[in-house]
C-alpha cells in the first residue's frame, strides 16, 4: 500500500498549489499522477515542462503516442498506459495503433514500426544504438533531430513511470476503462 498523498489544492504544499490549479484547468480535475508529484514541486513543475515541450517537437500525434507508449509499456507502468490510451483517443489516434502499442505486436507502418524499434532499443540499451539500428531509423525518413526528441519523451516518461511504480499511483477514473497489464 502506497504511504503517498494524493494531494488536493488544499493540502499540496505551497509551491504546487499553482501548478495543481493549472492542472485543474487544463483537465477538469487533478490528474492522480500530478497529485502525487505535487508533494515535491520541482518535480511536478519539471515533469509539466517536459510534457508541454515533447507535445511541440516534430511528431505528430501517432508518433508522440508511439514514443510514449513504447516507454510505457517496457517500463510497465500500470498508470501511464491507460493514461496515454485515453490521450491517444482524445488527439484521435486510431485505436488500431494504440492497441497494438498496448499488446505489443506490430506497428501499422514502416515508419511507426521505426520509430517503435528505435525507442524501445534506446529504452533497454540506455540510449546506445547501433549503426544498424541509426540506420534503419534514418531510411525511413527520421533525422537527428528525432533521436533527441525521443530522448525528451524518455525523460518525461522516466519520470511519471518511476514514480507510478513505487507511489502505487491509483489510475483516475477517467481512465479505468483502459486498465492495462502486460501479456505474459
Amino acid at each position: 500500500m502506497s504511504t503517498f498523498t494524493l494531494h488536493t489544492l488544499e493540502s499540496a504544499p505551497s509551491d504546487s498549489k499553482p501548478l495543481l490549479e493549472k492542472s485543474l484547468q487544463a483537465f477538469g480535475s487533478i490528474p492522480n499522477l500530478h497529485a502525487v508529484m505535487a508533494e515535491a514541486p520541482t518535480l511536478l513543475e519539471g515533469y509539466r515542462l517536459l510534457h508541454d515541450l515533447f507535445q511541440k517537437t516534430s511528431f505528430n500525434a501517432e508518433e508522440l503516442t508511439v514514443v510514449w507508449q513504447t516507454i510505457n509499456v517496457e517500463h510497465e507502468c500500470h498508470y501511464c498506459v491507460p493514461a496515454h490510451t485515453g490521450i491517444a483517443h482524445m488527439m484521435k489516434v486510431d485505436p488500431a495503433l494504440t492497441e497494438a502499442l498496448r499488446n505489443s505486436t506490430a506497428m501499422p507502418t514502416e515508419k511507426l514500426q521505426a520509430l517503435h524499434d528505435t525507442t524501445l532499443a534506446m529504452v533497454r540499451n540506455r540510449g546506445r544504438l547501433t549503426q544498424a539500428e541509426q540506420d534503419a531509423f534514418f531510411a525511413v525518413g527520421y533525422a537527428n533531430q528525432q533521436l533527441l526528441e525521443i530522448t525528451l519523451g524518455m525523460a518525461q516518461k522516466v519520470m511519471s513511470n518511476y514514480v507510478n511504480h513505487f507511489a502505487d499511483t491509483p489510475v483516475d477514473k477517467a481512465f479505468e476503462r483502459f486498465t492495462w497489464e502486460k501479456n505474459s
